[in-house]
């Protein structure tokens, strides 16, 4: 038989860290009012919401693990803008913050989630921050709620 993990609920209880990058701040507050919108609108009350702001996204990876070990949050969303200038500077830094996030749900067991966009212009970053692509501070938060509610399911 096969068993199927139930993702739906809600959990009221659970607590969540967001941690956010002011380096382009322009379209990494308008990602944080996505995500905190999406928390929000999926009943997790503001109290249950910590909020981290570090310098850039080559910080996030060391913040998001010093807040999953502490076993406070159901899930750590990672929320920053790195975009395309004209060194090799932005490979070196989508490159460390993408392993950097993955090794910390993979070394602590939380879900953390990656809601750093990558892109080669300002305009693509907005676009993604609640221009006409979206906002993928909401889907990241969204991404936080089913992964918390997949890993209480599994024990």
């Amino acid at each position: 038989m096969t068993h199927t993990y139930d993702i739906r609920r809600v959990d009221r209880g659970y607590r969540f860290a967001v941690v956010v990058s002011k380096f382009n701040e322009l379209v990494t507050r308008r990602l944080l009012e996505g995500a905190l919108d999406a928390l929000r609108q999926h009943g997790v009350e503001a109290q249950r919401i910590s909020v981290a702001w570090v310098p850039g996204a080559f910080e996030i990876p060391i913040t998001a693990s010093r807040l999953a070990r502490t076993g406070d949050f159901a899930a750590v969303i990672c929320l920053g803008a790195v975009i395309r200038g004209e060194t090799s500077h932005y490979e070196a830094v989508v490159s460390a913050v993408t392993s950097g996030v993955s090794r910390v749900g993979l070394d602590t067991g939380v879900p953390t989630i990656f809601g750093v966009l990558t892109t080669d212009s300002l305009e693509q970053a907005l676009d993604r921050a609640g221009g006409k692509a979206g906002n993928k501070g909401y889907e990241a938060a969204v991404s936080a709620l089913e992964m918390a509610n997949l890993m209480a399911s599994i024990g």
